[in-house]
């Protein structure tokens, strides 16, 4: 075998340009495979960690009839209420419900200003909560604590001179005029990964609400069952009570009542579908070519008649010219999957690094060794099998004739 391998790669060197073109077809499909597969895996991470959530039994209310885009509840024709978070609080399957809204707020620091958006937390014990199934925490000052009106936490991107723009480092004690009005920087938290807490702004309830003049209008309600068991069975007793307050039937809601579970799902399978689009486009690529394989080594074999009745005159067998051609044939493969893969790592990279700069987010590529083990054994075999039929032709030639030419 090590002696066909050494033919077959000086034959393969030996051809040249023709080689390189051969495994053309292979290097871009193998490289597409490896590249997308592994970017749907960081981008289902990257998605993942934006929930930030600790426990996916967190059930998501909010306000449907979108009329814009912006943030939850942003634009909505009946937007939800405290009093309508406050009768979800009461039923026997939930816990307790949590009123927050989000608001793009205008920021001024260092004497430039930005567009941010914020987050309220309770005026009440329920702060805690929030922190806890956000898994919130600082790495720098403290929590705020609940009916603190005066002062803010913001998320790390916010913080860091090199991806806010406010061209300077926000320390704890520092003041930011958020709508006109200071607020002291208490805390500074911890990175997540993710696009929303890690570019958000943290405000009491009542201070966002004195900002924004939204008193009882909610943008998400962030509802906690009385046991994993029983969220399904929340998620119905909520949408039955907010169909009857708000005086809609079955099938006209205008909310939207839906699990982190189910998000997750809904995405996964969003991101399947597309990576399965591009790995049988990517196939179609590798059978492309395989037929490319397949036609050079036939040339090779009329090209190479008189080498091959040679090696029979001088004692190969037919098994030898068969497996002399065979292992050329998958080296061709091999080498187009080689060169693939290491195109589709870079890629996989230089499109990580392209989300992480866009969300503000720090995911690392997602290269599976397995992947690469299966591409570069799959490569093979398609070089190898797509060499066969010209293997075949060539062990069959007569020795006399094919000397002859």
């Amino acid at each position: 075998m090590k002696d066909y391998l050494v033919l077959g790669s000086k034959n393969l060197r030996r051809r040249g340009i023709r080689s390189w073109l051969t495994l053309l077809g292979i290097l871009i499909g193998i490289a597409a495979v490896v590249s997308l597969i592994s970017l749907g895996n960081t981008l289902q991470e990257t998605v993942s960690s934006q929930f930030n959530i600790a426990s996916v039994e967190v059930i998501s209310v909010q306000a449907g009839g979108l009329t814009g885009m912006g943030p939850p509840g942003t634009g909505v024709s009946n937007p939800l209420t405290k009093q309508d978070a406050d009768a979800i609080g009461k039923l026997s399957s939930v816990e307790y419900a949590i009123p927050q809204n989000i608001k793009t707020t205008r920021v001024e620091f260092n004497n430039i200003i930005s567009f941010l958006s914020a987050t309220s937390l309770p005026n009440n014990e329920m702060i805690k909560d929030v922190y806890e199934i956000n898994s919130m925490e600082v790495s720098s000052g403290r929590l705020m604590e609940k009916g603190e009106e005066s002062v803010i936490m913001i998320g790390k991107n916010i913080a860091d001179k090199d991806k806010n723009s406010f061209g300077k480092q926000i320390e704890v004690g520092n003041k930011l005029k958020i709508n006109d009005v200071d607020f002291r920087v208490i805390g500074i938290l911890e990175g997540k990964g993710s696009f929303i807490t890690d570019n958000s702004i943290y405000i009491n309830q009542k201070s966002l609400e004195d900002l924004t003049n939204s008193r009882d209008n909610v943008d998400i309600i962030s509802v906690i069952p009385k046991d994993k068991d029983s969220i399904n069975k929340a998620k119905e007793d909520i949408e039955k009570l907010l169909r009857q307050r708000r005086g809609v039937k079955i099938g006209q809601e205008d909310f939207d009542v839906s699990t982190l579970e189910a998000q997750f799902e809904s995405i996964n399978q969003i991101l399947f579908g597309i990576q399965a689009f591009i790995v049988i486009i990517a196939l179609i690529s590798i059978v492309v070519g395989a037929i490319g394989i397949a036609n050079t080594m036939a040339t090779s074999v009329i090209e190479r008649r008189k080498e091959i009745g040679i090696m029979k005159a001088l004692g190969a067998k037919n098994e030898n010219i068969f497996y002399q051609f065979f292992v050329e044939a998958g080296l061709l493969g091999l080498a187009g999957g080689i060169i693939g893969i290491i195109i589709g790592i870079s890629i996989s990279y230089l499109g990580t690094s392209g989300i992480n700069s866009f969300l503000g987010t720090e995911t690392k590529p997602d290269i599976s060794f397995l992947l690469i083990f299966f591409a570069l054994a799959g490569s093979f075999l398609v070089g190898a099998i797509s060499g066969i039929l010209p293997a075949m032709n060539a062990a069959k030639q007569n020795p006399v004739e094919a000397i002859r030419g």
